[in-house]
This record gives C-alpha cells, sequence and structure tokens, in this order.
C-alpha cells in the first residue's frame, strides 16, 4: 500500500469531498488548500490494512469509496469490530485530542479502498487558528460517543435478533422504507456478525428466523425488507 501526492484531478475530487465532509466544510479556501497540500491518497486491496492497533499516529483518514474495518485486538487474540466506516466519512480523528500518539485500532480495508490520508499536525494547527473547525470536529466526537453508547446499549442490553434487525435498519436512511426494501450487503457477513458480537451461525440462523417470520428475504447478499415500519416498531418497542 503506498501513499501518493494528490494529482490535479485527484485534487479536485479531494477538494469537493472535503467540503462535503463536516470536519472541513468550516475551512476557509486557503486552509483547505493547506489541508490539500499534505494529503496523500491511498489506494488499498482487499484485507490491506491502512495502519494497525498501537502505531504512530501520523494522519486522520477520510475514505473517498470502499469500506474500512475497525477493529481491536483483545489480549486473547479475539477480533472485536469497532466501527464499519463507510464512503465520505472519516476516522482516526479522536487522536487529535486524546493525548495519544498512537492509534488505538487497526484499520482495514474489506474491499477496494480509496481514502485521503490528512497530516494530523497540519490539521491541528488549522484547528488553533478556527473556532468554527474546532466546534465541527467535537460536534463530530460527540455524535461518534452517542453511537458508541447505543451500540453498548445494544451489545448488553438485548438480544441476537434485536442487534441484526438494528444493524439492517441502520443500512436504511430514516426518510426511506418502503414495502420490500432492498440492503445489499457489501462487507462479508463474519464481518457483520462480529459488528454486533455474534457469531456467524447465529446471525444465519436469525436471518433464517426472520425469513420464516415473513419479515425478510434473504438472497446471498441482498436483503429484502418487506415492512420496515415493522422492524422500526420492533426496536422502539424493545428500547
Amino acid at each position: 500500500m503506498t501513499r501518493i501526492p494528490l494529482h490535479a484531478e485527484d485534487r479536485e475530487r479531494a477538494r469537493v469531498t472535503f467540503h462535503e465532509n463536516p470536519l472541513f466544510s468550516a475551512l476557509d479556501d486557503e486552509q483547505l488548500e493547506r489541508v490539500l497540500d499534505r494529503t496523500r491518497l491511498a489506494r488499498l486491496d482487499p484485507e490491506a490494512q491502512l495502519f494497525e492497533q498501537d502505531q504512530p499516529a501520523t494522519d486522520i483518514y477520510l475514505l473517498e469509496s470502499g469500506r474500512i474495518k475497525l477493529s481491536r485486538i483483545s489480549p486473547e487474540g479475539q477480533e472485536k469490530v469497532i466501527h464499519l466506516v463507510a464512503p465520505g466519512n472519516t476516522f482516526a480523528e479522536a487522536v487529535l485530542f486524546s493525548g495519544m500518539a498512537r492509534y488505538p485500532v487497526t484499520a482495514t480495508a474489506l474491499n477496494a479502498c480509496r481514502v485521503y490520508c490528512i497530516d494530523l499536525q497540519t490539521y491541528a494547527g488549522i484547528l488553533r487558528e478556527s473556532i468554527d473547525a474546532c466546534f465541527a470536529v467535537m460536534a463530530r466526537l460527540s455524535r461518534r460517543l452517542h453511537e458508541h453508547v447505543a451500540e453498548i446499549d445494544r451489545l448488553t442490553l438485548h438480544n441476537a435478533t434485536f442487534r441484526v434487525i438494528a444493524y439492517l435498519l441502520d443500512q436504511i436512511p430514516e426518510d426511506q422504507g418502503g414495502p420490500d426494501t432492498e440492503i445489499r450487503l457489501d462487507i462479508p457477513k463474519h464481518v457483520i456478525a462480529a459488528r454486533v458480537s455474534i457469531t456467524p451461525e447465529t446471525l444465519s440462523r436469525t436471518f433464517s428466523r426472520l425469513q420464516k417470520q415473513g419479515w425478510l428475504s434473504v438472497q446471498d447478499n441482498l436483503i429484502v425488507v418487506h415492512d420496515v415500519d415493522r422492524l422500526r416498531q420492533y426496536i422502539r418497542e424493545g428500547a
């Protein structure tokens, strides 16, 4: 995996992508150009690692395409999937404020990925200049904290069916969800199982049970949810 400077076409694509991201939308033109000057583009093959747990932190990242898995390895050697990064999202920005000089997780490509690697010190210097940029980062981290608290509740207070349904609903925007809504899983099912802290066998049994109940249909990596409101009601009643 190599990281290359942004050429003209890649730089323009990055400029558009950065403008749409909360961490960079508050930057003025001069600040954004400084960020782009110190940004590198990484192309990752499936299963390639972008960085490893406890590796010295040098960059924060914005995923342009593909999917990235963030995970930790327990002292017993077991992997825990912390987060699945979707295109357009940043990750590793918590190192800006944590006081840690090392990444707390490992970042692994689940499929072919394009990732912008943003120099940590350059962005930190801009934060010292811009109150708006600081608040954008804090808002982002606050949302992520709330997401993690909700995830802890799911994993500790609810059964496998609840966790699987909650995961599926996370893939459907709140303003969408008519009859026979399709969800195409773009990551392996064993990774989804790890994300919701169940075994792959339990995930398969849960899908089979929900299919027999008529709630959804499973065709390889295509999930057809027959009644999204019904699933949302299940989550509301179980919350």
